[in-house]
């Protein structure tokens, strides 16, 4: 197990409005402000967008299995945000449903706000976290500081 003390930074209250995609202003957000870590919890609806919904197969390195929304969905969930390699990596889990319907997964690619997405948004401080490429897995894996 590894792990990384931090302190708390800024709090941030967003309101990302209907027809804005959610992945881009939060990215958007994020650059601007100069963070470099933090976690983020949010709620609101979304539409018209993929998730991961878990691999296709128990394998490494995993086959992503997308599945589509569209239309409108509620949306609640967590994003992370921590440096990597290759700028600043986004990683936004979340519960989706619609009706009797739900999914569960990583949002990717794009996710357009229906009506409006409210997010509390805490930065991080210190940690040193970083997200590192890992060529057995093919994903940016979280990397800190210290181990047990």
């Amino acid at each position: 197990m590894q792990y990384s003390e931090g302190r708390p930074g800024r709090i941030f209250v967003l309101r990302i409005d209907h027809d804005e995609d959610l992945i881009e202003s939060l990215q958007m957000f994020l650059e601007k402000k100069g963070i470099e870590s933090c976690t983020a919890l949010f709620l609101g609806a979304i539409r018209d967008g993929r998730a991961v919904t878990g691999p296709k197969r128990p394998e490494i390195p995993p086959q992503p299995n997308f599945e589509a929304y569209e239309n409108a969905w509620e949306v609640f969930g967590m994003a992370t945000f921590y440096p990597s390699s290759q700028g600043h990596r986004l990683h936004i889990h979340s519960a989706l449903g619609r009706g009797k319907q739900a999914l569960i997964g990583c949002i990717r690619e794009k996710a357009r706000v229906y009506l409006l997405v409210e997010m509390v948004l805490f930065e991080i401080c210190g940690l040193g976290a970083e997200r590192v490429w890992d060529e057995d897995m093919q994903l940016f894996l979280l990397k800190l500081k210290d181990r047990l």
